[in-house]
Order: C-alpha cells, then structure tokens, then sequence
C-alpha cells in the first residue's frame, strides 16, 4: 500500500432522477456560447443524445454535434475529431456517450492548442493543459471514464492500445442518471458492467491501493457484486441500474487513486490488434489474471468476500477462492465469451501477444505478483 496518496475528482457530480435538468444549470452557471457535443452515431441512432440535448435546446445554447468516432478509435480518429472541435469555436464541451467517446472529449479539452497532438502526448502527457472546461454524461455503467484523468487510444503501428493519463483531463462536470443507460442492449451492458467490475477489484489489489482508493473500490465490488446480473437482465431494473452507473464512477475515481493492474495491461493487445471490445477483452483475462495474483492478495480477495458476498466459507483461502469463482460466474451468466479463438485469435499470434502486453510497464507495476513474459504466455495459453 502507498505511503503518500492523493484524491483528485470532478468538480460536481450529479445523480438520481432527472439528473439531465442539471445541464441548464451548468450551462448557465459558465455562460456557454457555444456547446462542442461529442457523441457517435450509435448513440444518435438510438436516441439517447435526444434526452440531453432537449436540456441544451431549452438552455438556448447554440451547439456543434461531433459524431464521426468510432468505436475503440485510434489516435489520428480522435485527432480528426478533435480538430473539428478546435475549428468550432465552442467554448464548453459535453460528452454524451461510453468510454471512447468521453476519451476523444477530454482529449480535446486539453488539446484547443496548436502546440501539440495527440501523437505527441502518447509520449509526454504531462505537457498538455487544460483549455476548455467539460461536462460527461455517460451511457453505459460502465468504463468509469467519467471520473478518470485516463484517454485510451489505439496505436495501429504498434498494435496496441494505449493510456494517456493527465489530471488535467478529469472532468469538471459529471452526470450520472439511469435513464441514458435505461435501453442499453444487455450485449454492451454486460461487456461494461464487468469492465467496471475489473477496474474495481484490479484496485482493490493494487501495488498502489491506499485508503483513499480503497473506499471507492470496495464500494463500487459490493454495488456490482450485487447488482450486475439484474442491470443486465432485467429492462424495468432502475434501481439496479442506478447502483451500477454510480459503481462505474466510483471505480473510476478509484482508478485515479490507485491504477488497474495485469488485466488491463494483457487485454490492451487484444483490441489494439484485433479490435476486441474492452470490456469483453477484460471479462476474458479477469478470472485467469487473479487466479494467477491470489497467492499474493489472499487476505485482500478475502475481504472483498466478507463484505460483498458474506456466505459460509470461515477460511481465508476458501474466501479468496469463492471471489473468483463469483467473477467467472458473473462473466458465464452473462454470455461473455471466455476464449479468443471465438474472436479468431490464432495460437501463432501468441508471442505477439506476450511481447506487446509486457510493453504495458504503466500497469504491470501495479501488480501485486511480478508478471513474467513466461507468466504472461501460460495467462494467453489460458484463453487460447
């Protein structure tokens, strides 16, 4: 555990029903000229950005709709993105969307300048600044990126997805209100419901988890224990749902007050390369990763048992176990595929796979137990 620690998060969180009329509000209170939207075509053809963007019409905000981000972009995607903000005039950003599209906006909150790219922070994010303030309002529960000083991106030359982290990014504003993510199809619910659940428990277990992060962490493993398969499954669940989209924010800050760990850095080559939803790759390398890592965090997965699952097991390593087996029957229950040959994945790719995750240092050296490439090759062999 840390020695020193810190704290940082958003400016203001809103949560609870209608949580979306607090846009008026934020708006008024910056005096927005004009409102940069960033957004994808999903989200638009779902109908979800019409629940915002009603708030902003009555606000009489004139605002820019940015949807041309795909998902899981690479870095010259969100460039292109970026710079179209830039070009706009827009003097407050909102971010209506999952993961990439929070990413692309709170890169572009740092990025109103001519000074430098996104390229050129992929090397040195500390340089970038704040330029334009932002307000997130996510749709699914969730990556957590609502609350995180984190930009994911992939590097299509190296094949791998990488994290550009500043504090300068984390958002000024957030609101949390179950009715974005109220139709969200059970696929995607799922995929980023355990992705929170990985961020989670990955902090929980952290070289760098300390009583700040810990609070946040244990916090969000009891919410998403306990409520993820009803989120999913059941359309009328609200409650369920908001439990789920505060759990995703509260995994998140955790993730700014500690980091995820072997998980994250063995699943980045699996969407850089071959463009595996986050979440999914995550749901498929969370049970392997910390069974591999419970003889090194035992009395902490025990824990996490104690509180969030209070069953019959009176051992500390029957505890620790019954954790895990509660992570692989949550990703079973909810038809995540477990093996990557379903994705077309080859046995031959295997020592491509190992050197790129062993490039994720970031994350490795958050591990609790040391990740060899050896150890690393038997976690893909695994899932092979």
């Amino acid at each position: 555990m840390l020695a020193r620690y810190d704290l940082k998060m958003p400016h203001a969180v809103f949560s609870g029903q209608d949580a979306l009329e607090k846009i008026r509000d934020i708006l008024a209170e910056n005096q927005v000229g004009r409102l940069a939207v960033f957004t994808d075509r999903g989200i638009r053809g779902a109908g979800l950005l019409d629940l915002p963007m009603a708030q902003v019409q009555q606000a009489g905000v004139d605002a820019v709709i940015l949807d041309d981000l795909p998902a899981e972009p690479s870095y010259e995607e969100a460039q292109k993105l970026v710079d179209q903000c830039k070009a706009c005039g827009a003097d407050f950003i909102m971010a209506v969307g999952g993961g990439s599209v929070m990413d692309t906006a709170k890169l572009a909150s740092i990025l109103m300048t001519d000074e430098y790219g996104i390229k050129e922070l992929l090397d040195t994010p500390a340089r970038a600044r704040k330029c334009i303030k932002t307000l997130m309002i996510p749709t699914t529960a969730g990556t957590g990126s609502e609350a995180t000083p984190n930009a994911i991106v992939a590097v299509p030359e190296k094949q791998l997805k990488v994290g550009i982290v500043n504090t300068e990014m984390i958002a000024d504003y957030v609101i949390l209100d179950a009715a974005m993510i109220k139709k969200l199809p059970r696929k995607i619910a799922a995929a980023t419901g355990v992705d929170a659940l990985a961020h989670a428990i990955e902090c929980w277990t952290s070289n760098k988890a300390n009583p700040f992060s810990d609070i946040f962490a244990m916090q969000a493993l009891d919410m998403i224990l306990n409520s993820i398969e009803r989120a999913c499954d059941d359309p009328d669940a609200m409650d369920a749902k908001n439990r789920m989209q505060i759990a995703s924010f509260y995994a998140g800050v955790a993730i700014t007050a500690s980091g995820t760990t072997a998980v994250h850095a063995l699943s980045y080559p699996l969407g850089g390369k071959y463009h595996i939803a986050h979440g999914v790759s995550n749901a498929i390398l969370l049970a392997p990763v910390m069974r591999f890592n419970e003889p090194a965090c035992r009395e902490r997965l025990a824990a996490v048992y104690d509180r969030c699952i209070c069953g019959r097991e009176t051992t500390v390593e029957g505890k620790s176990a019954a954790v895990i087996a509660r992570l692989e029957q949550i990703v079973k229950h909810l038809d995540i595929p477990t093996s990557l040959t379903e994705f077309g994945v080859p046995r031959e790719d295997l020592e491509a796979l190992v050197a790129s995750g062993m490039e994720v240092t970031r994350l490795l050296v958050n591990n609790m137990r040391e990740v060899t490439p050896d150890d690393a090759r038997s976690i893909y062999l695994e899932v092979l």
